[in-house]
């Protein structure tokens, strides 16, 4: 703390009488020494140690219940730290009353107490700013008839607004609070923001309100939701979840006009990001069948991590079985609305081949009964909601199938709209495709993803067979089911209407380092070949969890220009869209071991945490009375809290955890049942615990109550059950810290311990001033470190965006085969292809300009010029267009960017 005017020999001699000390609850006075840091200011930077307080050397203390040795410190004037860490900003307050170096700090009515730990609250945010009652934004309300609720809540924006946002309460806040220059400066262009942001709302129900196929699309929309959303709590929006469908309505009926701009939604975890881009994008899928759309894909959703949360692909089933109901019941013609996993071999198949000779190890047998209940998904149908799902393989489609078993169902088909296998998503173009962001990669590999960036070749004339791409020995007529004979037909549609209308990117902050630079290779990729193929580039949408350098970070992923909704309100506490309120959401403890191993401490509160909730099980009625709850929620209770998620960083750490667990260092009466969430994870095994997680045992002791986690499970996760949370060590991104620990708490109070290591600076630092990296989290997240121009990246990329450019267009145009060297060698001595041209394509969607990017220019030249003598000139070990790439065949995924070492097992070892 800062003492204000204390004299330099008042410190050395110790506190003036006027300063009232008090230590500890027993009567027992130990050691003090203060110590003068530096003079700041007027005052002198004080420290106030309190030693030889330990038990070891003071038996009085040595009764755990006394040990509770505290200092209070009141009586003195003192000035606030600054947290430097942050920048200066008109929204956030940066001080910091005093810091605990090996204890937390309590600031009460001017007097200073230490805490055995450092504590933070979230509270839960209110979905409203404004005293006056909200307009009905209930599905069933916006289904028939919108225009009255959505403008009183674009008139409600707008009186808020005027007194938030005004010139004169600006400037009083700016008066009041001392504002800088820069702070004034920055409140005035948000202020200017904000009419932009009405601007775009108010635009939006003007649209519903001329557009009368977009108004029919948004009111089904609406019915859809109601129904698939029947019996989960919900009946209705949040006024930020509509207000951003409204913001992007133009993109659906205008996409020429919004294409150049990234609309990025931002909120709280927990808030309802995913249903807020679900129901933008079922508006755009039934408007496209509105307006003549009648087959290929609506949109390519995009998650970075490897495993793609089962939950979050339930909730889009779920809306999108929702939307074909509708779809039927209004007789809008076109396809079935469908949805595509496109996540790769290690999660579901990228084929199922017929000839076992030409079968990889691993890959799916059609002959082997139990082959299809491997690869089930869905956790449940999406259209009447039971779980009793059975897999199927139907070899006269060959087609794996998702089949719901229950007389009751709606869906009138045998299989479900639902597509797991890469082939089955090429040959039927679901509505929406959601995968993960590595699958991208595999465009210069397989020319049959053409059919995610433009118009198929033709259709298979074999119904059921599904669209046909270039063929191959394999597949002679272009048809991807093995044998088929049958001559392509026509497209359904005209070719320009295949390409998506949308990329949706979730997690957009996790777009950094390497992955960034790799993915905006491949972004600029997919829009090259969509404006080339459909005439148009389409909309990107995203989510992210932090606004810091969003501007930056867009920019150079997808050469676009960033915009965020909802825009902050003038400070963290009000806002229109959202507000604090005082219920509580999660409550941070921070622990700070010393003297024992954080293996020791974590073993003891899992066993503290797992006693507590053990002894409930047993006598409820005691342990009620003593909380002061009825005995008739201690049922209740035990499900809420009697499940741990212990977060780990590193596998390391998890092991660790488990090593323990095993060994018998966590010590509890009964049995203690342990499961695991991580990469490791197999992907049955993650739909067996997440059920267990949902459907919990009737006996306490059956059920699972410790979950060791990785960051597998900080996204997408909804557990209504999981609200305590023990996080081994600070996670190394604050991103990360936000997305894992928003896993608890999410309906019911949460309680989340950080065990922090505290021997590392960041550690360290984060819990002096924890109070506020959690009240501030969003402004500690770091900036994304991110690059398109590198060479070492384009190194990596350039053989995937010239294949995926020979695939996709020239492929076509040649009217057959160009898979092998001696094919694109003839095609190419025809005068089809022009590699001056092919090189030039590339880099203008790269945006290298051979004046300013002299070096990356030199290494397409380079690259182009090799490539170009492998194909005249081919070793004997040349024989495919990607063997000839100088630098290697093309990535098979974005995370492929270093060299492999082969590795060779010595036998007589």
């Amino acid at each position: 703390m800062v003492a204000e005017d204390l004299p330099e020999q008042t410190v050395n001699a110790g506190l003036t009488d006027a300063v009232a000390l008090r230590i500890g609850r027993t009567g027992f006075v130990p050691e003090l020494r203060i110590e003068v840091t530096h003079t700041r200011g007027n005052g002198r930077e004080i420290t106030i140690l309190l030693v030889n307080a330990s038990p070891a050397e003071h038996p009085v203390l040595a009764d755990t219940r006394l040990y509770e040795t505290s200092l209070e410190v009141s009586g003195l004037a003192t000035l606030p730290f600054v947290l430097e860490a942050l920048p200066d900003s008109f929204r956030y307050d940066r001080a910091v009353a005093a810091y605990g170096v090996n204890c937390g700090v309590v600031v009460h009515d001017g007097r200073f107490l230490t805490a055995d730990v450092a504590a933070a609250q979230k509270t839960r945010p209110r979905y409203w700013g404004l005293d006056e009652e909200a307009p009905d934004l209930r599905f069933e309300t916006l289904a028939r008839d919108p225009l009255p609720s959505l403008e009183a809540l674009a008139d409600a924006l707008s009186r808020w607004g005027e007194v938030a946002w005004s010139s004169t309460s600006l400037a009083a806040r700016a008066t009041a609070e001392s504002w800088s220059g820069e702070m004034a400066a920055e409140a005035a262009l948000e202020a200017d923001a904000f009419q932009v942001e009405l601007d775009r709302v108010r635009t939006g129900v003007r649209l519903l309100g001329t557009d009368g196929r977009l108004y029919r699309a948004f009111t089904l929309m609406n019915r859809a939701l109601s129904g698939s959303s029947a019996g989960r709590g919900y009946d209705g929006w949040r006024p930020f979840q509509i207000g951003f469908i409204l913001s992007n309505l133009p993109c659906i009926v205008h996409p020429e006009t919004e294409a150049d701009v990234v609309d990025i939604v931002w909120f709280a975890t927990g808030g309802g990001k995913t249903e807020t881009y679900l129901g933008l994008l079922v508006t755009a899928a039934l408007h496209d069948r509105l307006t003549g759309k009648t087959e290929g894909v609506t949109a390519w959703t995009r998650f970075p991590l490897r495993m793609l949360s089962l939950q979050q692909l339930q909730r889009f089933a779920d809306a999108m079985a929702a939307a074909e109901l509708v779809r039927r019941s209004e007789r809008i013609g076109g396809a079935s609305f469908s949805l595509g996993y496109l996540v790769g071999q290690s999660s579901t198949p990228n084929s199922i081949r017929a000839d076992a000779t030409n079968r990889f190890p691993g890959e799916p047998d059609p002959d082997d009964e139990a082959m299809p209940s491997r690869f089930r998904v869905l956790q449940r149908c999406p259209f009447c909601r039971s779980e009793e799902l059975e897999m199927r393989f139907d070899r006269r489609l060959w087609r794996l199938d998702h089949c719901c078993t229950t007389d009751a169902c709606p869906w009138p088909e045998d299989a479900l709209p639902f597509h797991v296998v890469d082939d089955e998503i090429y040959r039927f173009l679901p509505t929406v495709v959601v995968g993960t962001l590595d699958k991208a990669a595999t465009i210069g590999m397989q020319a049959a993803m053409r059919g995610l960036v433009g118009p198929p070749l033709g259709l298979c004339t074999r119904p059921g067979h599904g669209f046909t791409y270039s063929p191959r020995s394999t597949r002679p007529t272009g048809c991807l089911v093995p044998g088929c004979r049958h001559v392509p037909g026509p497209l359904p549609m005209a070719e320009d209407r295949f390409g998506p209308s949308y990329r949706l990117q979730d997690e957009l902050h996790l777009l950094r380092d390497t992955l960034g630079a790799v993915d905006a290779h491949y972004e600029a990729l997919l829009d090259g070949l969509e404006l080339e193929l459909c005439g148009r580039r389409p909309k990107i949408l995203a989510s992210s969890a932090t606004l810091e350098g969003y501007e930056t970070q867009v920019d150079v992923l997808y050469r676009r220009a960033g915009r965020v909704f909802p825009l902050q309100g003038p400070s963290i506490r009000e806002g229109f869209w959202t507000s604090q309120s005082d219920e509580p959401m999660r409550r941070f403890v921070a622990v700070a071991p010393r003297g024992l191993t954080i293996e020791f401490a974590l073993d003891r509160m899992l066993t503290e945490l797992q006693a507590a909730v053990r002894d409930l099980a047993r006598d409820p009625t005691r342990i009620c009375a003593e909380a002061g709850v009825n005995p008739d929620h201690a049922d209740f209770l035990l499900s809420m809290y009697g499940t741990d998620v212990v977060y780990g960083n590193t596998l390391r750490d998890l092991d660790a955890v488990d090593r323990s667990i095993q060994g018998g260092q966590v010590q509890v009466e009964g049995h203690l049942e342990v499961e695991s969430l991580t990469g490791r994870t197999d992907f049955e095994r993650v739909r067996t615990v997440l059920q267990r997680l949902e459907n919990p045992e009737s006996d306490f002791e059956q059920r699972i109550h410790v979950v060791t986690a990785s960051a597998m499970m900080s996204h997408g996760v909804d557990v209504d059950r999981l609200n305590v949370m023990v996080m081994v060590g600070l996670p190394l991104g604050t991103a990360e810290f936000i997305q894992a620990t928003a896993r608890v708490g999410r309906k019911h109070p949460g309680i989340v311990f950080v065990v922090h290591k505290i021997g590392r600076e960041r550690d360290a630092g984060v819990f002096r001033s924890f109070a506020k990296f959690v009240e501030q989290g969003d402004r500690f997240v770091e900036p994304v470190p991110i690059t398109r121009k590198s060479r070492r990246v384009l190194e990596r990329t350039t053989a995937g965006l010239a294949m995926a450019r020979i695939l996709a267009i020239h492929e076509p145009r040649a009217g057959g085969s160009l898979a092998t060297v001696a094919a694109l060698q003839r095609y190419r001595t025809a005068g089809h292809l022009d590699f001056d041209a092919e090189r030039t394509a590339i880099a203008n969607w790269l945006g290298i300009d051979p004046q300013r990017d002299e070096g990356l220019w030199a290494d397409l030249c380079e690259w182009f010029r090799d490539f170009e003598r492998n194909l005249v000139q081919p070793t004997p070990d040349i024989r495919f267009p990607s063997q000839a790439s100088p630098t290697g065949s093309p990535m098979m995924s974005l995370r492929d960017v270093e060299e492999q070492v082969p590795l060779f097992l010595d036998s007589a070892s």
